[in-house]
């Protein structure tokens, strides 16, 4: 394997998985197919990005949405998704993974729940690289969510309306103690962000490739830190104020 340099990466990697089903139909394949080898691309991509100095990847891999597919396609998924996090639950044990799941959660199956639960709990002692779920995940849902409990907060007059600030409220989401994404890679050339970490993606940089999740690999998610390590992130500055490329 080849040594890179990793200090100019990105800190905090955020990823739609999209192309499952297009991989499948270009192969006369039902979608179901697709799935399965997009779980292999995740995979993948989960050990490159521990390999290359990540310390935050999230996945979006179950939107809210997607409860409206058929009913078939939506119980195979919930069991895919129970079976691999068990499995893989034993290689974040062995590379010091930490595990945990974003979204309504309540909404998932039973099975689901479970393996959540326990591969959260058995991996919390780790301190290596944080991987996110986002799993019955909704952007507008979460942020919602968390103007409830500001709401609730203010009513039982342990919050002042006027002292809400951006970090308070941040406080409040499913994401809480983790950074916002320094990049977004998006895959199959779709070129939106489908309701995915609204708040969070504020000034994140965005990467589209036309490569369909199951075919994604290293290679392509290298070239993409590679395209990051030349962006200038301005937060609303110019480019003549001194800023740095963006992972510095």
């Amino acid at each position: 394997m080849t040594t890179l340099p990793t200090e100019n990466f990105p800190k905090h990697v955020a990823v739609i998985m999209d192309g499952n089903g297009r991989w499948a139909r270009k192969r006369l394949l039902n979608r179901i197919n697709g799935h399965r080898k997009g779980i292999d691309a995740a995979r993948r991509t989960v050990t490159a990005c521990r390999e290359l100095g990540v310390e935050y990847l999230t996945l979006y891999t179950f939107s809210k949405e997607n409860w409206n597919r058929p009913r078939l396609e939506v119980e195979v998924l919930m069991g895919l998704l129970e079976k691999h996090i068990r499995i893989e639950g034993e290689d974040m044990m062995k590379n010091n993974i930490r595990f945990s799941a974003i979204g309504n959660i309540a909404e998932l199956s039973r099975g689901v729940r479970t393996a959540i639960d326990e591969v959260t709990e058995m991996t919390s002692s780790n301190d290596g690289m944080l991987l996110q779920l986002a799993l019955s995940y909704s952007g507008r849902d979460e942020i919602v969510h968390a103007a409830k409990k500001a709401a609730r907060l203010a009513q039982e007059g342990k919050l002042d309306p006027e002292s809400l600030t951006e970090e308070t409220f941040q406080s409040f989401l499913y994401t809480a103690g983790v950074p916002d994404p320094d990049l977004l890679i998006r895959t199959s050339g779709e070129c939106r962000i489908s309701n995915f970490l609204l708040w969070q993606l504020a000034y994140t940089e965005i990467y589209i490739t036309d490569v369909l999740w199951p075919d994604f690999t290293r290679d392509h998610l290298i070239e993409a830190f590679e395209d990051y390590k030349k962006r200038e992130r301005r937060y609303g500055l110019t480019g003549d104020q001194g800023l740095k490329p963006a992972a510095l």
